[in-house]
């Protein structure tokens, strides 16, 4: 008897598409359940897509892609519709691919589906809720392996995913080392199961090592096909009690990474559905997988160039407290330009004609190279090593910065180290502290000024002089500030990022700062140095936005150091001093500035502005009147009955200010006169060469609690 004539009498059908034509040719049987006479005939796809619902023709596409990718049948139930769209019958369908390149033609059978009511067809595993339950599914699990940012996520992700009918009680992820299957990870066996698949051969007869060399999935859907197919590995899966098993490559951009095992302990049949969700989720663990891969590779890489580039901060320098923090920019390899560093300088004593004393001195530095990439990162390092070299042979803050800047610009003097608007450049910030005295020698290079914590809670931003940033002109000069930071006193040094994070612009986010530091006691700088980090560049700084709510993030680099006092803090007036040189007239509005941070918490503020005005009078009639620099030193200190104000303005001219009397619409002439209306004393005292002219002012109040 012809096969034709024994498919006849078990009323199944034959029927082959051809991908590449786009026809189907059909026997006599195929024709008949397809609703059409019972004679071969061949047709175009459109004519037999109209022969079946229009829900089940779109799942066959996927089944069939499904079975041309993994080699295997293609197996599918179909709704036959009449010419009015009426349910005839439901067919069962199973075919298999052949492969002609990048088309395929597809043979297979049709075989109606018996004892099935027309409307029982509408709730075949293709259709209804099990599709919407997959498709739901899919999305969810999708958007849980995307959002996961490691490996053990991946992992746990993966642990938790519950499939809509056939959900696994056990899984397993094995990757490949060489020649070898290991485990990266599992779930549902206890730690001591993995043991003989650690480290397996990629000959091994297993299922997981054959989806790996072939890049085809297996699917196992009893042990007694387990045991016909892998029958020397069986014994290790046996005594884990599963009934079923799909083993599916993990493949990204055509490479197999490895092979996920899925494990149930009920029988799973692995329709062509069950498995398009198997491959489906294959796939985006893959993608996962190597996502996290790839970021923990970076991270590493990350983590290893800060702790090559930057110190490791130690209690090994008596008489100081030190803290430091480095956060990089979000998103892609987490290094850049910003770095700070503790140096110790040579000898024991001060050098000669420097600050005196013989407790040894120390430089912090802080810097920030133009750039968030590895290239900027690069010229960190060799910067900060200049640097250093350059600290170590006992140079000036000055001269140590002039050296950093010729260096900077000589290796960046060409194409190699330009970026996209020209050769880069560095803001730096260089201190020399002296550890007995406490006195700060500062050179500056375009970078934000320092900050001090004075003991009573005060914050003060240090204006200092300052040239151009390093590396963009080989000759510049970088004046020196001094300041004085008593016991006690916390110094703070950091790069932008830490004040415009957040769409902060430098004056708003130095306020956010400055309020950060008076909250805080200044005993432990741990402590203090998160809570810096975690205002800015925590979660609770995206809900106080800056007014430059746009502003691209940045690296964040701060360092704290404290004078450690040998006993109990005595109460030191609260201080400030200040150079102002005829060549810079602006920074007499910093002046201006210092005296209403000194004054932050003055009872009086019409006292506040009078104070202000003096001062501002003060400096410019030394500017105006004479040759030199103006050296501005402000004290507040407790008085018999209250706080007491004493500002004085220095310079090295002999010739003693006088009293005039201006006319109504003379411009100058008033310093005096204001003084002597304003403050409750004043005085002009001769200073070897030079004068002093200062002021007092009482703050209404009593004694108790003023200097605390």
């Amino acid at each position: 008897m012809r096969t034709e004539d024994v498919l006849a009498a078990i009323a199944t059908g034959l029927w082959r598409w051809d991908n590449a034509s786009g026809t189907f040719s059909l026997d006599a049987e195929a024709a008949r359940l397809l609703g059409l006479p019972a004679e071969p005939v061949r047709l175009s796809e459109a004519a037999v897509r109209s022969r079946f619902h229009p829900v089940d023709w779109n799942e066959i596409d996927g089944v069939v892609n499904l079975a041309v990718a993994e080699g295997t049948v293609a197996e599918s139930r179909l709704r036959i519709t009449d010419a009015h769209g009426r349910v005839i019958r439901t067919v069962r369908s199973r075919s298999r691919p052949l492969a002609e390149g990048a088309d395929y033609q597809l043979v297979g059978t049709l075989q109606e589906v018996a004892g099935q009511a027309p409307d029982a067809a509408s709730r075949t595993p293709v259709t209804g809720d099990w599709r919407r339950s997959r498709e739901a599914f899919l999305l969810d699990a999708g958007r849980a392996l995307a959002e996961a940012r490691s490996t053990a996520e991946v992992l746990r992700v993966a642990a938790s995913l519950s499939m809509p009918g056939f959900s696994p009680d056990g899984l397993a992820v094995f990757g490949v080392a060489g020649d070898r299957l290991t485990i990266i990870g599992h779930h549902g066996q206890s730690r001591d199961d993995e043991g003989p698949f650690a480290s397996m051969s990629l000959d091994t007869d297993y299922p997981a090592a054959e989806v790996v060399r072939t890049g085809r999935a297996i699917y196992l859907p009893s042990p007694e096909e387990y045991l016909r197919r892998f029958p020397v590995t069986w014994p290790l899966a046996r005594r884990f009690g599963r009934r079923s098993w799909a083993f599916v490559p993990l493949v990204v951009a055509g490479r197999t990474l490895g092979a996920w095992m899925a494990a149930f302990k009920h029988p799973v049949a692995f329709t062509p559905d069950e498995r398009s969700v198997l491959t489906t989720v294959a796939r985006m663990l893959a993608q996962a997988l190597a996502r996290a891969g790839v970021a923990e590779s970076e991270r590493e890489l990350s983590l290893g160039l800060q702790r090559t580039m930057m110190p490791v901060l130690g209690p090994g320098i008596p008489g100081i407290r030190v803290a430091a923090r480095y956060v990089p920019t979000g998103g892609g390899l987490q290094v850049g330009g910003d770095w700070y560093d503790v140096i110790r300088l040579p000898g024991g004593a001060s050098r000669p004609g420097g600050n005196g004393g013989g407790a040894g001195r120390i430089a912090l530095v802080i810097g920030d190279v133009q750039g968030h990439d590895v290239r900027a990162a690069g010229l960190m390092g060799q910067l900060r090593i200049a640097l250093r070299a350059y600290a170590s042979e006992g140079h000036r803050p000055d001269a140590v910065l002039s050296r950093a800047s010729r260096f900077l610009y000589g290796i960046t003097d060409g194409d190699d180290g330009e970026s996209e608007n020209g050769p880069r450049f560095a803001t730096c910030l260089y201190l020399e502290v002296d550890l007995e005295t406490g006195t700060v020698d500062i050179a500056r290079a375009g970078h934000p000024d320092p900050a001090v914590r004075m003991n009573d809670g005060t914050v003060l931003l240090r204006p200092t002089a300052g040239g151009l940033p390093l590396g963009i002109d080989p000759d510049t000069d970088y004046p020196t500030t001094r300041l004085t930071l008593d016991p006690g006193e916390t110094l703070m040094i950091c790069t932008d990022g830490l004040l415009e994070t957040g769409g902060h612009d430098l004056d708003s986010g130095w306020e956010r700062v400055r309020k950060l530091l008076e909250s805080h006691d200044g005993e432990d700088l741990e402590e203090l140095a998160d809570t810096l980090v975690e205002a800015v560049h925590g979660p609770g700084s995206h809900h106080t936005t800056g007014p430059l709510a746009d502003r691209r993030e940045d690296d964040i680099a701060v360092l704290l150091l404290s004078r450690r006092p040998a006993g109990t803090v005595r109460e030191t007036p609260r201080r400030t001093l200040m150079t102002i040189a005829q060549a810079e007239p602006e920074r007499i509005a910093e002046a201006r500035e210092q005296m209403r941070q000194l004054l932050h918490d003055w009872a009086d503020g019409d006292q506040l502005d009078s104070a202000v005005l003096m001062v501002s009078e003060m400096v410019t009639n030394v500017l105006v009147h004479t040759d030199g620099d103006a050296l501005l030193v402000a004290e507040v200190a407790c008085g018999e009955t209250s706080r007491r104000l004493r500002v004085e303005v220095s310079d090295t001219s002999d010739e003693l200010p006088h009293r005039r009397h201006p006319g109504e619409m003379a411009s100058s002439g008033r310093g005096l006169v204001l003084m002597e209306m304003l403050a409750h004393a004043w005085g002009v005292d001769p200073r070897g060469e030079g004068k002093s002219i200062w002021f007092e002012l009482d703050e209404p109040g009593t004694t108790e609690g003023c200097c605390g």
